[in-house]
């Protein structure tokens, strides 16, 4: 009956149309404007055809629908109110033109359905889905709302603590949850979600279900009473506030539209969540935001691109499924046991090996430890956890490495060490295999020099703890092999982590520009301002934690060893000329939480985690070193003397050729690093700043040495008015 590139419709003898999403040439359907032009179409044809007597509504593909193309929203966000309104109109009015039908509607959901997918299915009458169901209304996470009547429709058919759970946290929910909350109505096998699907709109042709009962609550005001709907809303805005913070406001927002709209009736209440889905978009945060989403998305193209490209081992599996790859890791300390309890989660068989029973004993148990974890929160069930650690084999020896595909060594940050240990496993490994070294600091190349094959070996850098930070940098020494980089971002890949390739120097990208932000944060202090101060400055500005704390969290130790590194290896910009804090703690044994005393004094709270306190000996310790002027000093400039260094150095990193790319520079800080994502990016923040501000900004702060000098690529960018990223294609800054 109606046929496109994107979705087609089908009539059977009785009655019956099928409206089919299968988008041309893409493994997953989404909203992009053909494809809402397209079911505008089919709409149009379904309304003209008085022989239907029923719609199932259904995907082709291994899932529904993922959502909205973000690509193609950004845009429209910096083209102003009436392009978006454009847009929610174009979707809404479809969406209505399929409730108001005179026939029941079915929607058969499998796999994804998130965002205007999700919306989508709110719009039909009753929604089966297969256990395979992941469902949700994530606008949240970028800095918007639902604008496809999702704050309209979740709230009359689950309910107000549903709807603000689902649209206020903007997670994704598996098919038990989904059944149970109310959202679905029937769970099945994919194998029968169609059959099953028919039968339902069957029953409801028949009359035996009553399709409009169902579409009349959508349409009318909410039936709570105005007291519980008082005490649902203040609980829940106060939650909110508490979990997302003054950074994040489409949350809050979301929650204002649900409570304006409770008492309206459909069409009015639609008009309320358009126009504050307007507002959201016009935001600094939801251009950041999404700004982000697309970043992400770009680094995972590009990884499946250079997986594609390396052997079929590690990129042929579909997630889920069993790994024909083999790797094994050196070293079963933190490192090591977490890089072999990662493989071994998302199915890659893994040797783990160390020179002492007991260290692989820790390994073990720290695997173990971590999936009880998962166990007690429902994520996995005991019988899978028994094979999950089946597939990590500890050994003591370097039987069976001629048959690995990649050793990924992690022993102790020591470059003779490292080179015995390297030279040692190139010599039991087959020719092909590949040597990783997850190094923080040492040169890949300096480290090749131990090596026979230097062309099969590069640098593959956790962050610690392996099974929480997403970032893993695959470093490419000068000798490295393109198929080795290739099968290393495959490998990462395969483990669920973000892999970004960078070239190969003193602390690669994410440490070669934390550092300066830490020199930074050490002058402050030397300059008199309490560190306690500037923790609370730059965790309300959007870190995770200050810098005080990230420096006890990672080891003062780790922090002298590494300034001293760096300092090696850029003498210019990041020798010290003082007595730093950290050494000072340092050589007092004040090493951070490993020994319960930093800059703070650390104890064990009551759930198990380490609990910071003002320290007065750390105080007494480091005043001694420092310069009285700390009153001339705002909070504006602790944040421009703290973040300047961070985005000058990550600016040489992109024109040195460190990294490729603004969005794989700014991304690396936000997975490895915690940098806020509501800011989108150092180099984003920089953007929306304006470049010639952030020169002049750092013209202000030349006097503390040359962390503080603009590149010459940056005063160009500021002088030409010009950014690091295209705001039309980027979200903006």
């Amino acid at each position: 009956m109606y046929s496109g590139d994107n979705l087609s419709v089908n009539v059977d003898a009785v009655g019956v149309a099928e409206l089919v999403f299968d988008l041309l040439d893409s493994p997953v359907n989404i909203f992009n404007a053909k494809t809402v032009t397209e079911l505008s179409a089919a709409i149009d044809a379904i309304q003209q055809n008085s022989s239907i007597t029923g719609l199932l509504i259904r995907s082709a593909k291994a899932a529904f629908i993922a959502g909205a193309d973000i690509t193609e929203f950004t845009p429209a966000f910096l083209a102003g109110e009436a392009k978006i309104a454009e847009l929610l109109h174009s979707s809404n009015h479809n969406f209505t033109r399929i409730e108001n039908l005179p026939f029941p509607v079915v929607v058969a959901i499998n796999g994804f359905a998130l965002g205007g997918g999700c919306e989508l299915t709110l719009a039909c009458d009753y929604r089966i889905a297969s256990d395979d169901l992941r469902i949700g209304l994530p606008e949240t996470r970028l800095g918007i709302i639902p604008g496809w009547g999702g704050t309209v429709r979740l709230p009359r058919i689950a309910g107000i603590e549903t709807a603000i759970e689902w649209i206020a946290g903007g997670k994704e929910y598996r098919a038990p949850a989904a059944l149970k909350s109310g959202v679905i109505d029937g769970l099945c096998s994919a194998d029968s979600l169609r059959e099953t699907a028919l039968t339902t709109l069957q029953q409801a042709i028949d009359g035996k279900l009553d399709y409009r009962a169902r579409r009349q609550q959508k349409n009318a005001p909410l039936r709570h009473n105005t007291t519980e709907k008082t005490m649902a809303f203040m609980t829940s805005k106060a939650m909110v506030l508490a979990q997302a913070g003054k950074h994040y406001p489409a949350p809050l927002a979301a929650i204002d539209v649900i409570e304006s709209a409770s008492s309206l009736g459909f069409s009015d209440a639609l008009k309320l969540e358009s126009a504050a889905f307007i507002k959201m978009t016009q935001t600094p945060v939801a251009l950041a935001l999404t700004g982000v989403f697309i970043s992400d998305q770009m680094i995972v193209k590009k990884a499946k691109r250079l997986a594609a490209s390396a052997s079929d081992v590690f990129s042929s599996h579909s997630p889920g499924s069993k790994s024909t790859a083999k790797a094994a890791v050196l070293g079963a300390g933190i490192m090591g046991g977490g890089i072999a309890y990662q493989s071994a989660l998302k199915h890659i068989s893994v040797k783990m090996k160390d020179v002492q029973q007991s260290g692989l004993d820790l390994g073990l148990s720290e695997a173990t430890t971590l999936l009880s974890k998962r166990v007690e929160r429902g994520r996995l069930l005991v019988k899978e956890m028994a094979g999950i650690l089946n597939r990590i084999e500890p050994t003591l020896h370097y039987v069976g490495f001629d048959q690995l595909d990649i050793v990924v060594e992690a022993v102790v940050e020591n470059p003779a060490i490292k080179s015995k240990v390297l030279a040692e496993v190139e010599s039991s490994v087959g020719q092909h295999t590949i040597i990783a070294s997850n190094t923080s600091t040492i040169s890949i190349d300096h480290l090749a020099l131990s090596l026979k094959r230097p062309e099969n070996f590069c640098g593959m850098h956790f962050f610690n703890p392996v099974h929480a930070m997403p970032l893993v940098e695959v470093i490419r020494g000068s000798r490295t092999s393109d198929q080795t980089i290739a099968t290393t971002v495959a490998y990462a890949t395969a483990m669920g982590k973000k892999a970004i390739v960078v070239g190969d120097c003193p602390g690669f990208l994410v440490n070669r520009v934390l550092f300066p932000y830490l020199a930074a944060f050490l002058m402050l202090v030397r300059d008199g301002v309490d560190f306690q101060r500037i923790d609370r400055v730059m965790e309300s500005w959007g870190w995770p934690m200050g810098p005080a704390y990230l420096l006890d969290v990672v080891g003062i130790d780790t922090a002298v060893h590494g300034a001293e590194v760096m300092a090696k290896g850029f003498p210019e910009r990041m020798q010290y000329d003082f007595t730093a804090a950290t050494t000072v703690l340092f050589e007092a044994n004040r090493l951070g939480q490993k020994n319960g005393e930093g800059f703070y004094d650390y104890s064990v709270d009551k759930k198990g985690k380490q609990a910071k306190t003002v320290s007065n000996e750390s105080i007494a310790l480091i005043s001694p070193h420092t310069q009285a002027i700390a009153n001339q000093i705002k909070d504006d400039d602790i944040i421009y003397r703290m973040m300047i260094p961070m985005v000058t150095e990550l600016a040489r990193c992109l024109e040195e050729g460190i990294v490729e790319s603004p969005e794989e520079a700014d991304m690396a800080l936000v997975y490895g690093l915690g940098f806020p994502p509501f800011r989108g990016g150092a180099l984003r923040w920089a953007d929306r700043l304006g470049i010639n501000t952030v020169v002049q900004e750092s013209e202000k702060y030349k006097f503390l040495g040359s962390i503080y000098a603009p590149t010459k690529e940056m005063e160009r960018l500021a002088s030409n008015q010009e950014s690091y990223y295209d705001q039309n294609k980027q979200g903006g800054a």
